[in-house]
């Protein structure tokens, strides 16, 4: 029996990552085992809402992405197991895979941040690079402002 351990948390983008896995040979018995990562809060966020409400939150989050993602799976409701991410993804990924004594598939099914690599560069970048022509236009005017004050 082969088992996958999937990092989920956008329904669409998972199915497309996670597409030749289920084209795989489908006579084999895969236990899939679905973690929802959800979207983090801040710790300010304790000012406002309730330690309570927050894994409410989440749970609610988790149960609206698994029920987009099951039915993609086409697989027998007794060989999925559904967790919810709390913590670090090393420390659940080491229980996970403690928790059966065969080595577990590990696919990483969630979202990037940003999908261009470029458009991620760029956001770290704190300043951006002139454009092309326009040091040597601002060069033009700070000189041009420089003699209306010594004319003047």
């Amino acid at each position: 029996m082969d088992r996958v351990i999937v990092y989920v948390d956008d329904a669409a983008y998972a199915e497309q990552v996670l597409a030749p896995l289920f084209a795989r040979d489908a006579t084999k018995h895969t236990q899939w085992v679905l973690v929802a990562c959800a979207p983090r809060m801040t710790h300010r966020i304790s000012k406002w809402v309730s330690h309570s409400a927050r894994e409410n939150w989440r749970a609610k989050w988790a149960d609206k992405l698994f029920s987009q993602i099951l039915p993609a799976l086409r697989a027998p409701a007794s060989s999925v197991t559904t967790v919810v991410a709390k913590g670090p993804l090393v420390e659940l990924t080491e229980q996970l895979q403690a928790a059966q004594p065969s080595a577990a598939q590990v696919v990483d099914a969630r979202r990037p941040k940003s999908d261009n690599p470029e458009e991620q560069n760029a956001a770290g970048r704190r300043w951006s690079s002139p454009r092309p022509g326009t040091l040597l236009s601002s060069l033009l005017t700070g000189f041009g402002a420089l003699w209306v004050l010594a004319l003047e």
